[in-house]
């Protein structure tokens, strides 16, 4: 997947135009993660804030939208491509500032983009 691709939703993702997708339940390939709250668009960098719960300590996980193999509306459900262990170990999300901060967004964009490909699963 080319760099600039991470943040851009793949043509059949089922994401569609402008969709709202804050609330939706955010799934990786071993289970579930959280819930998004919020998605956001910065220097065109689309990304999802993931509110993690106790999974992470009460944290938020930053994810590229590159990243999202499926968009359920009827089951509000997002699919990745990744599974826990890479989410938890992506650059650390710690305050909202950071959606703005092209230097942090970059590296999270690099750590997502060197991942191994892989298949969707259905959780």
């Amino acid at each position: 997947m080319a760099i600039d691709r991470i943040w851009s939703y793949a043509p059949d993702s089922g994401y569609a135009q402008d969709q709202e997708l804050t609330g939706y339940t955010v799934a990786a390939t071993d289970g579930t993660i959280g819930h998004v709250d919020p998605q956001a668009d910065h220097f065109g960098l689309r990304h999802l804030v993931v509110d993690t719960g106790v999974w992470i300590f009460g944290s938020s996980v930053l994810v590229p939208v590159g990243v999202v193999t499926g968009v359920d509306t009827a089951e509000r459900r997002i699919s990745l491509s990744c599974s826990r262990g890479e989410v938890k170990a992506a650059p650390r999300f710690r305050t909202d500032s950071e959606t703005m901060d092209p230097d942090y967004l970059a590296g999270v964009g690099d750590y997502y983009h060197r991942l191994p490909p892989r298949e969707a699963t259905t959780t």
